[in-house]
C-alpha cells in the first residue's frame, strides 16, 4: 500500500525521529508508507527507545495514529512485539482504555 505523508504525518515522523531531518525515504529510495514501522524497525535502538519516542507525542497526535491504524493507513501489527505493547499501553494511558480496546478489536488483537 502506498500513501503520501500529509503535513501532520511529517510533523509526527519528525518528532519521533528528529535525527532523520525530515527524510521519509527508505534506503531503497521509496517513501515510507507508514510512520511507526520505520521507527520501530530502523530508528529506535530498543523497545525502551521506541517507547521514549512515543512519549513525546501529545494525546491528539497519538489519537491521530490510532485513527490511521483503524483505517488501515498505519501498520501496528508489523511492529516489534514489545513496540506493539508499548504503543497500546500509551494509547490506554494518554487516551483511554476504551480507545485501546477499540483499536485492538479493529486489528483483531483483542
Amino acid at each position: 500500500m502506498s500513501r503520501e505523508f500529509t503535513e501532520t504525518d511529517r510533523k509526527i515522523f519528525d518528532k519521533l525521529a528528529p535525527e532523520l531531518s525530515g527524510n521519509t525515504m527508505s534506503a531503497s529510495g521509496h517513501n515510507y508508507p507508514f510512520i511507526l514501522r520505520p521507527i520501530s524497525h530502523k530508528v529506535a535502538g530498543s523497545a525502551e527507545d521506541f517507547r521514549n519516542r512515543l512519549e513525546k507525542l501529545d494525546a491528539g497526535e497519538l489519537d491521530y495514529l490510532v485513527g490511521l491504524a483503524m483505517e488501515g493507513k498505519e501498520d501496528i501489527r508489523s511492529l516489534d512485539e514489545e513496540d506493539i505493547e508499548n504503543f497500546m499501553e500509551l494509547v490506554e494511558k494518554k487516551l483511554s482504555t476504551e480507545r485501546m480496546k477499540e483499536l485492538k478489536a479493529k486489528l483483531g488483537m483483542a
